[in-house]
């Protein structure tokens, strides 16, 4: 389970570990609760800010997580948190100095036109694509182009047999 939060989650963090089920912590920039953290900002930018990451990681790991996953913090937090914690860190947004780099998928693929994080690298304009994508599938359906014959499936038999059994049923309906 990955789990977003530090010191206000270790408790959560303690039950699921004794469990037996596999904890990956997320602290720093948390997606889900992001909001309560002034919106989608980097975090650990001030000491002040900094303290706090490293108290939530450390609090997560004192719980039990076996990972850790530092996101939006800068690169030297993460890198004092990956000597200090004897689990692994993956950062995502954090630097080099982890264990893993993680990229989501959606971000990475260019999927979303609005907004890429700062930390995001696009490989590819996928938003693009399936714009230009969807607007040329609207305008070949407005212009009878889509769906073509290779399109369509087609009946086994005589047409007539087709024309007997829905006259058949229509005859039957009742609204």
């Amino acid at each position: 389970i990955k789990l977003e939060g530090g010191v206000s989650v270790a408790d959560k963090i303690k039950a699921i570990a004794q469990a037996g089920i596999v904890v990956f912590g997320h602290v720093g920039l948390t997606p889900q609760s992001s909001a309560a953290l002034g919106g989608f900002k980097a975090q650990g930018r001030t000491t002040e800010s900094a303290r706090a990451v490293i108290e939530d990681a450390i609090a997560v790991y004192e719980a039990g997580a076996k990972f850790i996953l530092l996101e939006g913090v800068p690169e030297e937090v993460c890198a004092f948190v990956h000597k200090i914690l004897p689990i692994p860190v993956y950062g995502i947004g954090a630097g080099a100095d982890t264990d893993g780099q993680v990229l989501v998928i959606g971000d990475a693929l260019g999927m979303f036109e609005a907004f890429t994080p700062k930390f995001t690298k696009k490989y590819a304009d996928i938003a693009g694509i399936a714009t230009q994508a969807f607007a040329d599938y609207v305008k070949d359906v407005k212009e009878g182009i889509f769906p073509a014959p290779e399109h369509k499936y087609k009946i086994s038999g005589d047409m007539s047999e087709f024309e007997k059994l829905f006259d058949e049923i229509e005859k039957d309906l009742k609204f």
